[in-house]
């Protein structure tokens, strides 16, 4: 599955060079000039990582940080920092913050993916491909494949973007809300209740091979998926 990654910077010029980097590499970018922009991003679909300017107008990218490390749908983000602020107490104030690593301007672009990539294994199971492997299952994210001990398994394609997060999130609580924003997208209408409908579709797709009790039902909170049964 193509990841995902949001660009917020107010300069366009940096936003369309980091852009066509990350195209060239199969992602898939997305561009926001400000935290509004930002916002309205993040509620249209949740990314895999965001590359976030220090300094932007209204909001600097570390208040931004703080703030979306104490919400729920941003908390779990990956966040990498670009920035022209390269001395070590500035270095430090930005780790503290909560972002997962920082690249100093100017930078290369073969810098800037292999520190994106770097960020997203620490977040994940999945390869540099985006491969995931958890227990006897496996994913194969060129061909778009399932995988129950090497047997493949015939998968719809919300439950393939389900189980794909849940493989890139395990033993991780997630409610309804959470899973609606993270696989469906924030700008879907879509009711709660059929979150459950594709669980049941999900665990229904995995009980032949046995697998079916890594997708668990944690009572007043929501959903995980777990190896530990």
């Amino acid at each position: 599955m193509q990841k995902r990654i949001l660009i917020v910077d107010d300069e366009p010029a940096i936003r369309d060079m980091v852009a066509f980097a990350l195209r060239k590499a199969d992602y898939l970018p997305v561009h926001a000039g400000d935290q509004k922009e930002a916002s309205l991003a993040l509620a249209e679909k949740v990314p895999d990582l965001i590359l976030l300017d220090w300094m932007l107008p209204g909001m600097s990218g570390i208040d931004l940080v703080r703030r979306w490390r104490r919400e729920d749908l941003t908390r779990d983000i990956p966040i990498i920092m670009l920035t022209a602020r390269g001395e070590e107490n500035d270095r430090v104030a930005g780790l503290e913050s909560g972002v997962d690593d920082y690249v100093v301007k100017p930078f290369s672009a073969r810098e800037l993916l292999a520190r994106i990539r770097a960020v997203l294994r620490r977040g994940s199971d999945a390869d540099e491909h985006g491969n995931l492997v958890v227990g006897p299952l496996r994913i194969d994210a060129a061909a778009h494949r399932v995988f129950a001990n090497d047997t493949p398994i015939s998968i719809g394609p919300t439950e393939y973007r389900l189980l794909h997060f849940f493989m890139s999130h395990t033993d991780r609580v997630y409610s309804r809300s959470q899973l609606l924003d993270h696989v469906w997208g924030g700008n879907v209408y879509v009711e709660e209740r059929t979150v459950d409908v594709h669980i049941r579709r999900l665990r229904k797709t995995l009980e032949p091979a046995g697998l079916d009790g890594f997708v668990q039902t944690v009572r007043g909170a929501g959903y995980r998926f777990s190896l530990n049964q």
